[in-house]
């Protein structure tokens, strides 16, 4: 299935292939206050619809996963990084997704502050 998304203002939309049935939850410094629902995806999965310059980055710890943000709302619609085997990956907020039922997910909690 196709899932389009965007932040709110839509200077940052996106497209991304799969089947959402769950996504995670993270305690850690930077996802409890976005409040994030993170699906994810390998990379190749998402195609960016707006220009890659209309996001903001920002790293932080150990600064191997690049949290994008929109300069203009401040909405945080992805993410990207590998996974432990070195795959391109990206974390797709459920959040951001138009047409999806976040109370049909089911929701894996991840303890991020003690990772």
């Amino acid at each position: 299935m196709t899932y389009k998304g965007s932040c709110h203002c839509g200077k940052i939309a996106f497209e991304v292939q799969g089947e959402l049935t769950e996504a995670m939850a993270c305690n850690c410094s930077i996802c409890q206050r976005k409040g994030a629902l993170m699906w994810f995806v390998p990379r190749d999965s998402l195609t960016l619809r707006t220009p890659a310059d209309a996001m903001s980055t920002y790293t932080f710890n150990k600064h191997v996963i690049e949290h994008h943000f929109c300069p203009t709302c401040g909405i945080h619609p992805f993410g990207e990084g590998v996974d432990p085997k070195g795959n391109k990956m990206a974390a797709v907020n459920a959040n951001c997704l138009e047409g999806v039922d976040l109370s049909s997910l089911k929701v894996q909690h991840y303890d991020g502050r003690k990772a």
